[in-house]
């Protein structure tokens, strides 16, 4: 299991198709062959009230986070936030250069012992 949650300032969205965004994500978690497809889950939280740096209105964030269970090797885990920020990269590409963006990576690993789940998808 990953879970790539995708934390964003809603000015962000006028801007860049997050559909598309969460699609690269979903897909670069797919493609780093640490998980089986059927085991990822994305999901993107906009927020409205939010503020980054100056305070300044044109400022945009985006952060992603992708937790998983324990267990996957430090390589591994570096290559998947190396790839989770390359492709966020490419799908924010489309932004006019003088945005000013704060875009971060983390993934964490998930406690075994606090681990509580049902689950009845095949």
């Amino acid at each position: 299991m990953p879970h790539i949650l995708v934390e964003y300032s809603s000015n962000l969205a006028p801007q860049v198709e997050v559909r598309g965004l969460m699609g690269a994500l979903h897909g670069a978690a797919v493609e780093s062959g640490l998980f089986e497809p059927a085991s990822v889950r994305s999901r993107a939280l906009p927020r409205d009230i939010y503020l980054i740096a100056d305070g300044a209105p044109e400022n945009v964030f985006l952060h992603i986070t992708a937790r998983l269970r324990a267990g996957r090797s430090i390589e591994n885990r570096k290559s998947l936030g190396e790839s989770l920020l390359k492709a966020a990269k490419n799908a924010i590409s489309a932004l006019p250069p003088s945005t000013p963006i704060a875009l971060s990576v983390e993934v964490h690993e998930i406690d075994p012992e606090m681990l509580f789940r049902h689950i009845t998808l095949k």
